[in-house]
């Protein structure tokens, strides 16, 4: 059994804010009046406490809470070009994000979870002693934010009220993942007290970048402390290290799931979605394949589109299996979307109407281009390694692709033509069929008949 809120809890003890005299002094000297009466309307003193000594901890040169509110979202969309982090494209709407070249996915090497003495932690993944991962947030993160900007988000992980949604805080330095955030998750600003109280939790996630040079690569960690549900992120910016919100905090609704509603609900890499049967009856159904093995391109073969790539599952009152995706958008790989295989993304991607942001792709006069698009590609132009050229090498001789593997497209799930307005209600949808599969080129038919009844109806 995982025991909450065992051992010290790093984030409070270092920022050493302890009572509620501090954390208003600390929101009113950091905050203007504008932000200080929004931070204001966030009353859980749990939450107060965190956000107060992640202040205190980061030290930041200005706090800003984004409320959702159509200013604030647009103050994010304007900061975030004023910084640097992303560059508008030609298409209204539509921007490039680069992550540095050598950190262009997750840094899995030096992803750990935080432990306690007598705490098992799965064989798959790094272990680090409460007390070390004190003395890097001690060392790395105390005064790591000085001269930047804080930016404080409010989300919820799945619609608003439903069973198995669990609200998070976003912290962090980096105007490009508060812009992810608000594409790929409901901002609940307005709601968050209630949902706390009605969830009886939240996730904390607090990410500084850094001065953001490959130099500062070896310390850049993310923590992931189980015991307390906060996440810390340091020296990355590629948005599946930073934006906590998605890895981190899937990792505690798992343990949720796993230790404190065994039976009742389960939080997996699955997608979801509604294929129309005859009479226009719709089945909902659910997935999981590892990375690269077509979670997006099945969910969009979909009518109904609720999910790509995560599901958080539960069973209903009424004895029904019901699932809701905790996010609202879609962080999806790149390479080999085109017209032929994926024509609804393609239509988000290279039209008029729509936000989205691409990462470490090629970008010649305003347009990005990417390996397996199917269109006539440039020779040359900016990618994620600098100026490129057709047959550009690296320091070991291999060649550069015009755009890097693992390059991404963030959007928003209601832009799709398939998008279906159940994703975002609380109830969730029926759930009848599950899926499990991989990518097999050359041993098996896709799909065969079961040999017995255990086995389902089709493999």
């Amino acid at each position: 059994m995982l025991e909450l809120k065992k051992g010290v809890d790093i984030l409070t003890d270092i920022g050493g804010v302890k009572d509620a005299e501090e954390v208003q002094r600390i929101f009113r000297d950091s905050m203007d009046d504008a932000d200080f009466a929004k931070i204001e309307k966030i009353t859980n003193p749990d939450a107060r406490l965190k956000i107060a000594n992640a202040i205190a901890l980061g030290r930041p040169a200005k706090v800003l809470v984004n409320d959702g509110s159509d200013a604030d979202v647009q103050r994010i969309r304007e900061l975030v070009v004023e910084y640097g982090e992303e560059k508008h494209l030609n298409i209204p709407g539509h921007t490039i994000h680069y992550d540095l070249a050598q950190e262009q996915a997750r840094i899995v090497d030096r992803t750990f979870y935080i432990a306690n003495p007598d705490e098992k932690v799965s064989s798959l993944a790094n272990r680090i002693e409460r007390d070390d991962a004190y003395n890097y947030v001690k060392e790395y993160m105390a005064g790591m934010m000085q001269g930047m900007t804080l930016v404080i988000g409010f989300y919820s992980r799945g619609p608003v009220g439903a069973v198995a949604a669990i609200p998070a805080i976003e912290m962090t330095t980096s105007l490009y993942v508060c812009h992810s955030a608000e594409l790929l998750y409901r901002n609940c600003f307005d709601q968050f007290d209630a949902e706390v109280e009605r969830a009886g939790l939240f996730f904390t996630n607090v990410h500084s970048q850094g001065p953001n040079t490959p130099e500062d690569l070896p310390n850049a960690r993310v923590f992931m402390d189980r015991s307390h549900q906060t996440t810390y992120s340091t020296y990355c910016t590629y948005a599946g290290n930073t934006l906590l919100l998605k890895k981190g905090n899937h990792r505690f609704a798992v343990d949720r799931a796993t230790y404190y509603r065994q039976g009742e609900e389960l939080s997996e890499h699955m997608f979801i979605t509604g294929l129309r049967g005859p009479g226009g009856r719709v089945t909902f159904f659910a997935g999981a394949a590892p990375s690269g093995c077509g979670k997006t391109t099945t969910a969009m073969v979909g009518e109904e589109f609720i999910s790509d790539d995560l599901a958080q599952i539960w069973i209903a009152e009424d004895g029904t299996i019901r699932s809701i995706n905790p996010e609202s958008g879609i962080f999806g790989i790149i390479e080999d979307v085109n017209w032929t295989d994926d024509p609804l993304i393609m239509d988000i991607l290279r039209k008029q109407g729509h936000e989205v942001i691409f990462s470490n792709v090629l970008v010649v006069d305003g347009v990005p281009y990417w390996v397996g698009s199917g269109e006539q590609t440039p020779d040359k132009g900016f990618n994620f390694q600098g100026e490129w050229f057709e047959g550009k090498t690296d320091a070991d001789g291999k060649p550069i692709p015009l755009s890097h593997g693992n390059a991404r497209f963030t959007i928003r799930a209601s832009c799709l033509n398939n998008y279906s307005p159940k994703m975002q209600d609380p109830a969730g949808v029926v759930t009848k069929v599950f899926t499990y599969n991989g990518r097999d080129a050359d041993t098996m038919p896709p799909v065969r008949v079961a040999r017995t009844a255990d086995e389902g109806v089709v493999i």
